[in-house]
């Protein structure tokens, strides 16, 4: 439909944007800076699936420390390439210059994740058990080389984590404005925890399919980390805390185990 003197624009009919003081608010569901239509948003989500697959599947045929970076960097290149072409020339929408404040914030979130999943993951060991990552009993048997390989590729793969998550987050967030009519807040509060439980889920094979472990502990360290995307509207400012997050989580063990060995 053609838009009249009397349909105002989206950002307005759908409700107030909520914007930070540099004047930055989630792009693409209201109009600004252009908006992705609904056939592009699901080409990016099915690539965003096809890309999980890729990492999945090739994994088992790219074995080693040089040859893994491959898995990695298609997880992050199909989703991406399908989100550029999507975005066009709008597709700096959701990487922004990162700033002193942007590291803190990276850090403060990362440090607030590592507490929350210790005390989740503590309650729900004590009602239904949880597993353990099976990549942490490889990092303790790998080799120097294959530790220095393992941190580049892990930042790939976890900024492939954000787009999984960040893309699909968006894509809700039009369709639940534009196709549903909802109110900009309560869209972004049912995205959030949509993505969540989806990111949890993910991870049921990683923890021998406890449904429990993947949902509550997971699942909630998703939505902290999705919250630093909310909060600054800027996909590198959640990558970085969750890779602050994760190599913390993975070095610490090594840490300790050769201070006590």
């Amino acid at each position: 439909m053609a838009r009249t003197a009397a349909t105002p624009p989206s950002h307005q009919r759908f409700g107030r944007r909520i914007e930070r003081p540099d004047g930055r608010d989630f792009p693409f569901y209201d109009g600004l800076p252009t908006l992705i239509p609904g056939r592009r948003w699901a080409v990016v989500v099915a690539a965003v699936v096809v890309g999980f697959a890729a990492l999945v599947l090739t994994g088992p045929l790219f074995p080693g420390p040089i040859l893994s970076f491959v898995p990695a960097i298609l997880f992050v290149a199909i989703p991406l390439g399908a989100y550029v072409w999507a975005a066009g020339g709008h597709r700096k929408a959701i990487f922004h210059r990162v700033t002193g404040r942007d590291v803190g914030v990276m850090f403060g979130f990362a440090a607030l994740n590592v507490v929350v999943t210790f005390v989740v993951g503590g309650i729900v060991a004590i009602f239904s058990g949880v597993s353990a990552n099976p990549l942490s009993n490889e990092l303790e048997h790998a080799s120097a080389f294959e530790l220095a390989m393992f941190y580049p590729r892990s930042g790939i793969q976890l900024f492939g984590e954000e787009l999984l998550t960040i893309l699909p987050f968006l894509a809700l967030l039009y369709l639940f404005v534009q196709r549903g009519g909802m109110s900009r807040r309560r869209a972004v509060l049912l995205s959030w925890v949509i993505t969540a439980v989806f990111f949890g889920l993910l991870h049921l094979p990683t923890y021998d399919w406890n449904l429990a472990q993947s949902i509550l502990v997971i699942g909630t360290a998703r939505i902290i980390l999705t919250l630093a995307y909310i909060r600054t509207k800027n996909i590198w400012v959640s990558t970085g805390a969750h890779v602050i997050n994760d190599w913390f989580l993975f070095t610490l063990p090594l840490v300790l185990g050769a201070a006590t060995s």
